[in-house]
């Protein structure tokens, strides 16, 4: 009898690690990377190829995310994929990332800047570099989708920034988000929005174009440092579900684009500025969203 009870507990002590290990094995993250919502970012001249200072934001951009990626891995991920989901989405350096690392790249993409989320398994999403939405007063860089072009999203009647539309898509694959990084203000809307995630907040907004910024080594130590809280309590977070069928209410600044939309029979035109869409799930609103916002007849081979 004692020699079963001695073999029992050796065999509980070896089975033990391995346990352990199958607990954290294929934790999968996936990293959502805007540029507006990095330290330091204020203007255009940090956000785009033709601005002065876009190579060395590039850089910031790609650090930042860089922490996340090797916090995400220190905390137990098993597998990282990052979306570049600012801009023309060629804007993260990829040799500076880990070799087991793989990056979403340029437009078009059905599911905007949560392509790749479709592929399953995820355990938890994060945000780096991102935005208030157009409807915020007082966020850096506040819009939503395109600054030039909306002036307004909804989701079911719901004001939506980017952060609330993504974790929603999210949320049709079943994974929460579980961090965001950017302007104070920013941090705020998504949490209110989303849910209580872990929040890493670098800059604090004066106005669309003027912030006080930290450091761009002190944002990415915050940055790790929220990645791994997030991931530490990553079964706390719930996904966003919408249900459906869901209605997307899109604003524009022309009201052309409104008044065109509205020959087709999927738009309703509900005032001057503003088409509304019915789907029946967030892949389908994300689809007919990248459409509306990126087709152009202008558009090269």
């Amino acid at each position: 009898m004692k020699k079963i009870i001695k073999f029992g507990l050796l065999f509980c002590v070896y089975l033990l690690p391995m346990q352990t290990f199958a607990q954290n094995d294929g934790l999968k993250i996936y990293i959502s990377v805007d540029l507006e919502g990095i330290a330091g970012t204020v203007t255009g001249e940090q956000l785009g190829p033709t601005g002065f200072e876009y190579e060395r934001f590039r850089k910031f951009a790609t650090a930042e995310t860089v922490a996340a990626v090797e916090a995400a891995f220190e905390a137990g991920a098993t597998e990282v994929l990052v979306s570049d989901s600012h801009g023309n989405g060629q804007n993260l350096l990829i040799e500076e990332f880990p070799e087991n690392v793989k990056v979403v790249r340029s437009w078009p993409r059905k599911l905007g800047m949560m392509q790749g989320i479709e592929e399953g398994g995820f355990d938890g999403a994060i945000y780096i570099g991102y935005h208030s939405s157009t409807n915020n007063m007082k966020g850096v860089r506040a819009h939503t989708k395109s600054s030039a072009d909306l002036t307004g999203l909804k989701l079911n009647g719901k004001i939506a920034s980017e952060g609330y539309f993504n974790a929603a898509i999210a949320g049709e694959f079943g994974v929460p988000i579980i961090m965001v990084s950017g302007d104070e203000d920013a941090v705020k809307e998504v949490r209110d929005e989303v849910g209580d995630m872990e929040g890493a907040v670098v800059k604090w907004g004066y106005s669309f174009h003027a912030a006080k910024s930290l450091h761009p080594a002190a944002s990415r130590k915050l940055i790790a440092e929220k990645v791994k809280a997030a991931i530490a309590r990553i079964k706390d977070f719930k996904p966003l579900k919408l249900k459906g069928p869901i209605t997307m209410d899109m604003s524009f600044k022309n009201y052309r684009v409104s008044e065109m939309l509205a020959y087709l029979p999927q738009f309703e035109r509900i005032d001057s500025h503003t088409i509304r869409y019915i789907g029946p799930d967030m892949i389908d609103v994300s689809t007919i969203a990248t459409f509306i916002t990126g087709y152009s007849l202008e558009l090269s081979p």
